[in-house]
């Protein structure tokens, strides 16, 4: 099998597609607060009780009746009786977050006092609710906390629980099947010592399998699965319970290469051929509403295709919402070299308020990667940046 590219669709247009074929899971479950955090909400949070449920002192001081304070001042202050209760002419003393007693409707800092004995001399003039917390001032009892769809932190998490709940209602995360493929491939457990020539460690389906579960998603990950296609027909078949399908291997154009026409012969083939470098070979297809994505052997160019289809398919499937990249702006250290008619991934690292490309980064060298601190995307109608350019930089997570 195998066959030579005979068009190459852009990245955008691609990405297009494949999401366009994609619909999120909407599958819930419920789980505790604390695992929450980076799920989403398949719910309306509505608060039943008002926070706080009481009045509050916003300071360290004295409750007061606000009346009892009438031009104090440090020149003509106002001496008050202490008291455990607030009445005409006393007051108490409260913590911060105490409940302020009935009687008082303000506090006085304690800044603003000087206590001699059972008596306090007031030295400022408070108004009616002054450093007073009301009921409900934080959440009111039937308001709307959270909408369905919010992206749960761990502030989030705090306010669930203050509103009295253990557990939230929350999107399923869909469950991606890695599936390694290819004859060179040998396990990690099984390759210990020194490989023959030719023979290569599987770690493209760890590196997939780790963003997977860093994204938003549960990774099954297989053993590798034989160069032939009844053997990945086999693997795909087994696996179409799962919510997205990556193929890692086997999509280019040699003899060995079956992935996307497997694909095609289950489903259907969106795309093969994209307008990117690294990733040229990576091909996207559906079978049975599940998307299949299928990412190329040589391990930067897999990871190029995590980046721009597995992901935002990861997050459209788990209803998680756009939350804008982290762009930095920097000045190249060096001229880059791009190739008209691909999305050129450069990887850069930092030097001081500049960032100079690595050279020597091919698409086969994974440790380009872990050097790198960040890459930048050049388009397609785009040859290169020359030194001093301004570059948008992206993180690698």
């Amino acid at each position: 099998m195998g066959r030579i590219f005979k068009e190459r669709t852009s990245v955008d247009e691609a990405l297009r597609l494949f999401l366009e074929h994609i619909s999120p899971l909407k599958k819930t479950e419920e789980i505790s607060l604390e695992t929450c955090t980076g799920r989403v909400l398949a719910e309306d949070v509505i608060s039943e009780r008002n926070v706080p449920h009481y009045r509050r002192a916003a300071m360290d001081g004295y409750a007061v009746r606000a009346s009892d304070t009438m031009g104090a001042s440090p020149t003509n202050p106002v001496m008050l009786q202490l008291s455990d209760r607030v009445e005409e002419g006393s007051l108490t003393w409260v913590h911060t977050g105490a409940a302020v007693p009935e009687g008082a409707d303000a506090v006085v800092m304690v800044e603003d006092t000087i206590a001699v004995g059972n008596l306090v001399e007031i030295r400022a003039q408070v108004y009616p609710t002054r450093n007073v917390g009301q009921v409900g001032e934080d959440i009111k009892k039937g308001d709307v906390v959270f909408e369905e769809g919010h992206l749960l932190r761990p502030c989030d998490a705090a306010v669930l629980a203050l509103l009295g709940l253990d557990r939230a209602k929350v999107f399923k995360k869909p469950v991606v099947a890695v599936i390694p493929t290819g004859d060179e491939l040998v396990s990690r457990q099984k390759g210990r010592d020194v490989l023959l020539p030719g023979m290569v460690l599987e770690t493209n389906g760890l590196m997939s399998s780790l963003y997977v579960n860093k994204w938003g998603g549960i990774p099954r990950y297989l053993d590798i699965v034989p160069d032939s296609p009844e053997s990945i027909k086999m693997a795909i078949e087994a696996n179409m319970d799962t919510d997205m399908i990556l193929l890692s291997g086997g999509t280019s154009v040699g003899k060995r290469d079956h992935g996307p026409e497997v694909v095609a012969a289950l489903g259907e083939l969106l795309v093969h051929g994209i307008g990117v470098s690294p990733g040229k070979p990576a091909a996207i297809g559906v079978i049975n509403n599940v998307p299949v994505v299928c990412l190329p052997g040589y391990p930067v160019a897999g990871l190029v295709a995590l980046y721009l289809f597995v992901r935002p398919g990861i997050r459209k499937l788990a209803a998680i919402p756009e939350i804008s990249e982290l762009i930095l702006k920097r000045r190249l250290a060096a001229k880059v070299s791009s190739k008209i008619g691909y999305v050129n991934f450069i990887r850069v690292v930092f030097e001081g308020d500049k960032v100079r490309p690595l050279t020597g980064a091919g698409a086969g060298v994974l440790s380009s990667v872990a050097k790198a601190d960040g890459y930048v995307l050049v388009p397609e109608n785009i040859e290169g940046y020359d030194e001093g350019e301004e570059v948008d930089v992206f993180l690698i997570e």
